[in-house]
């Protein structure tokens, strides 16, 4: 059952990454800032934003590891 569940998952992580195209994920306000920046201080916007963006992915890294973690001791 476990192997059919982690299977699944694969495939449909697989497929969600293949199928992925590219996103522009600056609002139109970012972008005209950044043109208007120039290009160090606008490659530290965009560092900022992935360190933003990093927090979630994070807390749920976290809180994913403790719930198998959970599983793996407890079954």
């Amino acid at each position: 059952m476990h192997m059919k569940k982690l299977l699944l998952i694969s495939a449909i992580v697989v497929i969600a990454v293949c199928t992925a195209g590219t996103a522009n994920a600056q609002c139109a306000m970012c972008t005209k800032t950044a043109q208007q920046l120039g290009e160090k201080p606008a490659a530290g916007l965009n560092s900022g934003i992935l360190y933003l963006m990093l927090t979630p992915f994070a807390i749920v890294g976290v809180i994913g590891y403790r719930w198998w973690r959970g599983n793996r001791n407890g079954g």
